[in-house]
C-alpha cells in the first residue's frame, strides 16, 4: 500500500510538471495542461509491447534530454563555481528549521524514489541469462552499474536545478521567487532570451514522461510481486493517472497557479516518507546469508546501509514532529 502511494505521488508530480510544461510551451491554462497529461497514457500503451530494452533506451534519451537542457541553462546563467562547491558542504544549521528541512527531504525523495528500488530489483532479473553463479554475478554487476548510474544522474539533475535557481534568482536579488511558476517567467529577462524558458519547459516535459514510464512499470512489478495480481498495462495506467489527476485538479481549483509548486514539493516529501518502508526489507533481505548466499552484504555495506536508514528515518520523524508541534 505504501509503495502504491509513492507511485501515485510520483504521478502527481508528473501531472503537475507536464501541465506546467504545456502551459509554458503551448500557452494553455494550467487546468487544460493537467487535462492534456491524461493522454500520455496513449504513449505508454503504444510502447508497452516494444520490449524492455527499447523502453530503457527511450528512458535514457529522456534523461539525457533533461540533462542537456539544464546544462545549457547553466552555461547561459554562468554560476560562480566556487560558491557552488561551498554549497555541497553539509550544514546542520541549514536544515535546523522546518522549512529548509522540508525542502531537503523533498529533494531526497525526488532523488531516491522508493518504488524505483522495487523496479531495479526486477530489472536485475532481465539481465540474468542463466542460473549458474557466473551468470548471477554478471547480472548483479550490471544491476549495480545501472543503479549507481541512475542515482548519479538523478543527483546531477537535482543539483543542476538548485544551482540554476541560486545563480539566476538569489545572486541577482530576486529572492522573492519561491514558486516554480515564478521561476520560468523570470528566466527569460535574466538570461537574455526565450531559449531558457523553452529549455525549462522541455526538461519538465521529458522529466514527466520518464516518471510516467518508471511509475507504470514499477506499479506492475509491485502489484504482481505482492498480490500476484496481473492486470493489463492500460488499466494500471488509467487507475494511477486517475488517482493523480484528482488532487491536481482540486489543488489548482482551490489555490490557483500557486498550487503547482506546493503540490510538487509535497509529492516529493511523500516519497521520502515512504523510503524507509522500502529500505528496511531491502536491507534485511540482502543481509540474510541463507537467502543471498555468496551475494550477502559485507560488513561495511551493512553498517552504511543501516546508518543511512537511520538518518533518513530520523529526518522524516523530525519533520513530522515539527509539523505536529
Amino acid at each position: 500500500m505504501l509503495a502504491e502511494i509513492s507511485i501515485i505521488a510520483t504521478d502527481l508530480a508528473e501531472v503537475l510538471g507536464c501541465a506546467l510544461a504545456f502551459h509554458l510551451l503551448l500557452g494553455c491554462s494550467l487546468t487544460f495542461g493537467i487535462a492534456l497529461t491524461a493522454f500520455d497514457t496513449l504513449l505508454v500503451l503504444a510502447l508497452q509491447n516494444r520490449g524492455f530494452r527499447r523502453l530503457e533506451a527511450i528512458m535514457l534519451v529522456l534523461v539525457a534530454t533533461i540533462g542537456v537542457c539544464f546544462f545549457v541553462e547553466l552555461m547561459l546563467i554562468k554560476p560562480y563555481w566556487p560558491d557552488v562547491a561551498r554549497g555541497f558542504t553539509p550544514s546542520l544549521a541549514a536544515i535546523g528549521d522546518a522549512a529548509p528541512l522540508y525542502i531537503a527531504i523533498g529533494i531526497l525523495g525526488a532523488t531516491v524514489m522508493p518504488h524505483n528500488l522495487y523496479l531495479h530489483t526486477s530489472i536485475v532479473q532481465t539481465r540474468m541469462i542463466g542460473q549458474d553463479l557466473a551468470s548471477k554475478q554478471d547480472a548483479v554487476k550490471l544491476a549495480r552499474i545501472d543503479t549507481i548510474g541512475s542515482l548519479a544522474l538523478a543527483l546531477l539533475v537535482n543539483a543542476a536545478i538548485l544551482i540554476l535557481a541560486a545563480a539566476a534568482f538569489h545572486a541577482t536579488g530576486h529572492g522573492d521567487v519561491v514558486d516554480i511558476q515564478d521561476a520560468y517567467h523570470l528566466l527569460d529577462p535574466l538570461v537574455g532570451g526565450a531559449l531558457a524558458s523553452v529549455l525549462f519547459g522541455v526538461a519538465l516535459l521529458a522529466s514527466g514522461q520518464s516518471s510516467t514510464f518508471t511509475g507504470t512499470i514499477a506499479g506492475q512489478v509491485i502489484m504482481e510481486g505482492y498480490l500476484n495480481l496481473r492486470i493489463p498495462c492500460w488499466q494500471r495506467r488509467l487507475i494511477t493517472r486517475g488517482l493523480a489527476l484528482i488532487p491536481a485538479f482540486i489543488g489548482v481549483w482551490l489555490m490557483g497557479d500557486n498550487a503547482i509548486g506546493k503540490l510538487l514539493v509535497l509529492s516529493q516529501v511523500v516519497l521520502s516518507l515512504q523510503l524507509p518502508f522500502a529500505l528496511y526489507p531491502l536491507i534485511s533481505m540482502t543481509n540474510d546469508h541463507k537467502l543471498m548466499g555468496p551475494f550477502v552484504n559485507r560488513l561495511p555495506t551493512r553498517v552504511l546501509a543501516w546508518g543511512l536508514f537511520g538518518v533518513i528515518s530520523a529526518a522524516n520523524a523530525w519533520l513530522i514532529l515539527q509539523w505536529v508541534v
